[in-house]
């Protein structure tokens, strides 16, 4: 079976180590001396040198490096991933754009014509990571005000627009959220294939949207066992609607050539965190199951690092040295890849990967640990 791997594009600037939580990878931060994109010439003026040529590098690295594409995050503090797709693609040549957005805040039929447009523009490159969104004062800042159920329900409606107006020349829809009359894209544009969809959330509304519409079900990284369990679920689920579900894991990783180095830098960044951010981590209020199922995997009032292993290989503090899920993956490259076949062996069917710093990173794991994976099974298959 073949394994997709992505990489993760930081649309809001990037630490240059995992060892501090200083964003000097882009002009979200001041400029300054030490600083990329943009940085200071030897005259100490800005050295013209924008954060979408950074972005461009990361994506030539990370398909240099063996991954078929890159997540564009959206977020309030982020720039826009419908803008940054097609600047993007004109840098690379077969590297896919997975396009992170939350389907209320377009309209299902112009979302469709866009994505087909896109599609021709790009060679068929687009693929979307649907978001439902986490509810709280995160949700109310898109002006976002429905409730956890409806925002799904919504969501589904959206999809089943979205994918009727690009199969048929003559669509019509009357649900709660939206309703269309007559609706089709032109031909040119229905010919493109619809983008594979993956879709994010945990609870029981996610899943029985996922079961409908997703190609891939995507979850944050969590303790083996418990992931395995949420897999099994979406994929019974999707079957029971006579379809078949594939799941995909987002997990960042320290990999280092040994254990020991992988533990240092982990030690050294948590030993660099402020107040303030030793604050902020319990997070904001929000009706997101992933979010509560990420903030029980951790003590509220760690004092170490290591209070935050999970399990072998496994440590519950990356949300405090960069924003995100909260579970990594850390060790030595071998360790690193072990991981992964675990949790291939587990159900997950495609991975979506980060490092900090992204670019040196998409190198180092695109290198060093992919190639890795898969020698354990063999190893056993030869021993048989």
């Amino acid at each position: 079976m073949s394994i997709d791997f992505y990489w993760r594009l930081p649309t809001h600037g990037c630490h240059g180590t995992i060892r501090h939580g200083v964003y000097d990878r882009g002009d979200w931060s001041p400029l300054a001396a030490g600083n990329i994109a943009p940085g200071l010439d030897r005259d100490g003026a800005d050295d013209g040198f924008r954060y979408i040529d950074h972005l461009g590098e990361i994506a030539r690295a990370a398909e240099a490096s063996g991954f078929i594409g890159g997540l564009i995050p959206s977020f309030p503090n982020t720039d826009d991933p419908w803008v940054i797709s097609p600047l993007l693609a004109r840098e690379t040549r077969s590297f896919r754009f997975m396009i992170a957005f939350q389907p209320g805040f377009l309209n299902p039929v112009q979302a469709a014509r866009m994505s087909a447009s896109l599609q021709r523009a790009t060679g068929g490159r687009t693929v979307f990571n649907i978001i439902t969104g986490g509810g709280g004062p995160a949700q109310l800042w898109w002006g976002d005000s429905f409730g956890h159920d409806d925002r799904y329900g919504r969501t589904t409606e959206f999809l089943d627009v979205f994918k009727g107006v690009w199969k048929e020349r003559d669509f019509s829809y009357q649900g709660r959220f939206y309703q269309v009359e007559g609706g089709g894209l032109a031909p040119l544009l229905a010919a493109e294939d619809i983008p594979e969809i993956w879709f994010s959330g945990s609870s029981d509304a996610a899943l029985q949207s996922a079961a409908k519409h997703a190609d891939y079900y995507l979850s944050w990284l969590e303790p083996f066992d418990q992931l395995g369990d949420k897999f099994a679920r979406v994929k019974e689920r999707t079957a029971a609607l006579g379809g078949e579900q594939k799941c995909a894991v987002r997990v960042d990783l320290v990999a280092r050539p040994t254990e020991e180095e992988a533990w240092r830098d982990i030690r050294i960044g948590f030993g660099n965190v402020s107040d303030e951010t030793r604050a902020r981590w319990r997070g904001q209020p929000t009706d997101s199951v992933g979010a509560s199922r990420q903030a029980a995997l951790r003590p509220t009032e760690a004092k170490r690092y290591d209070e935050l292993i999970v399990a072998p290989n496994l440590w519950g503090g990356f949300n405090l040295l960069r924003g995100g899920p909260a579970l990594g993956i850390v060790g030595s490259y071998e360790q690193c890849a072990a991981r992964l076949d675990e949790l291939i062996s587990r159900g997950t069917d495609a991975f979506i990967l980060a490092g900090t710093p992204h670019l040196e990173e998409a190198y180092r794991v695109g290198e060093e640990v992919l190639p890795l994976l898969g020698r354990q099974a063999q190893a056993l298959l030869a021993a048989e």
